[in-house]
């Protein structure tokens, strides 16, 4: 896990919106591999693991592995363009993570709930969550791969965490009126800003 990701974790417990705070116990580079992050609201400790967060919960069973999409894809319909920030790609889609990094140098990647062969490396966080454990408002941007992208609670996450006026890509259904502000939708694929 990137240490600076640490600034943009919350608590995925049910309170109000609070910072975790890192206790790393071995690095490498500006990577942790082991540790823990705690709650200073309610408590809890989440243990990093060979450089994956477990905050609990990771909906069980693989997702397909079919998706619409690809790195230029994804680069387009995010909107990336220059370094900074952090992308997160939820579930399957994080699969194609290496190409996502090759395309857009300087963007930190997050992956939610990727397949197990997604481990933590030099250019990408690895969450394991029931929910985006990320602080609303800090991403520039979510894709949410098939099983993510059509139900309705991921795609409210997706929208709380990004950016304002940032763009939330899914696979599935249109979402939402009420939730996302759709830009355009094909093929099975949405792309959209959060409801102002």
């Amino acid at each position: 896990m990137f240490i600076e990701l640490t600034d943009h974790l919350r608590c995925p417990a049910a309170h109000e919106e609070s910072f975790l705070v890192l206790l790393p116990d071995k690095m490498e580079g500006r990577s942790v591999l082991t540790g823990q992050l705690g709650c200073p609201v309610c408590g809890r400790t989440y243990e990093v693991r060979d450089g994956s967060v477990d905050f609990g919960g990771a909906p069980a069973g693989a997702e397909e592995s079919d998706t619409a999409l690809d790195a230029a894809a994804v680069t387009a319909l995010t909107g990336l363009h220059g370094p900074g920030g952090y992308l997160t790609l939820v579930g399957h889609v994080a699969s194609m993570w290496r190409g996502l990094a090759a395309m857009n140098p300087g963007v930190a990647l997050v992956a939610v709930n990727p397949p197990a062969a997604v481990a933590g490396a030099p250019g990408i966080s690895v969450l394991r969550a029931a929910r985006l454990p990320l602080k609303s408002g800090s991403m520039r941007g979510v894709v949410l791969g098939r099983n993510y992208g059509s139900k309705p609670d991921w795609v409210s996450e997706g929208a709380r965490a990004v950016l304002p006026g940032l763009r939330v890509v899914g696979q599935g259904p249109n979402p939402s009126p009420t939730v996302i502000d759709l830009m355009a939708s094909a093929d099975g694929v949405w792309v959209g800003t959060k409801k102002r």
